[in-house]
């Protein structure tokens, strides 16, 4: 297993300091807001690009991915909405990231119209993602918050640059338990996004381990060769600890369950082999 942590949890920080904490915490990987508040984002010269390339080069960290806002489902005209997803795929290439993140976004209109277009933008745009060798993930969220409400859409775009983002909050929140979102997503799963919060009515983040996430069912269900990306709201519950104090136990509680599941695992085998 790889983890990352997002820079949602360090709003504005510089490239170096996300760097040096992924670094010194033993995280692979970081997972970059593409938004202009931050370092990097579409809008950033070539200039900048490479040398946030070299900075996490030299820390011996990757951008997991870029983490744009583009919202696929959303009504309007396509056109600009494809220009921007073009740009974060070129941010991503230059970045030498694997994925790009979008939202559906549908939540104003019915169902049917909703998943039309995200699956017409997502069918224009992943040729163009693949080409540069990037996937747009689909994230779990707002209009289309379960796995089975993603798949949908996925399964009818049917490209490889095109998969899903597993934000399990928004799963959760959905009522649909790991293991059936990871069913739902097997074929298009890129990676996953973990976080803890108190309650379905308290979303304020705390430590992974500390809330009513069902984390060891989803460390479970995803895998073992795959991405955990612990993303911290810390942008939009400012009075949420600060993340660097929370880095060092959140990367071993996964651990954790990750040598855990593997047990388990192992556990079965010789049982079953007996």
């Amino acid at each position: 297993m790889k983890y990352a942590f997002s820079t949602l949890g360090l709003p504005g920080a510089p490239l170096d300091l996300c760097a040096a904490l992924a670094a010194s915490h033993g995280f692979d990987g970081l997972e970059l807001r593409a938004h202009p508040e931050e370092p990097l984002h579409p809008g950033s010269p070539a200039g900048e690009r490479a040398a946030g390339l070299r900075t996490l080069t030299a820390a011996g960290v990757t951008v997991l991915g870029v983490a744009g806002y583009t919202r696929v489902a959303a009504a309007g005209a396509d056109e600009p909405l494809l220009a921007e997803l073009r740009s974060l795929v070129r941010l991503a290439a230059d970045l030498e990231a694997p994925y790009v993140r979008v939202f559906p976004g549908g939540a104003d209109l019915p169902e049917e119209a909703a998943d039309a277009h995200a699956v017409r933008r997502l069918r224009a745009a992943a040729p163009f993602a693949e080409r540069h060798g990037v996937r747009i993930l689909l994230e779990t969220h707002d209009s289309h918050r379960t796995a089975a409400a993603a798949a949908r859409v996925l399964d009818r775009v049917a490209q490889p640059g095109a998969g899903a983002l597993w934000d399990v909050l928004h799963t959760w929140l959905g009522g649909e338990p790991p293991a059936a979102s990871h069913r739902a997503l097997a074929a298009h799963l890129g990676y996953v996004q973990v976080k803890d919060v108190q309650s379905a009515q308290e979303l304020t983040p705390v430590g992974l381990g500390a809330g009513a996430l069902p984390l060891a069912e989803v460390v479970a269900a995803v895998p073992a060769d795959g991405w955990l990306c612990w993303e911290y709201e810390k942008r939009w519950y400012p009075a949420a600890a600060e993340l660097p104090g929370r880095l060092a136990r959140g990367r071993e509680y996964l651990a954790s369950l990750v040598a855990r599941h593997s047990l388990d695992g192992q556990a079965g085998q010789d049982v079953s082999g007996r």
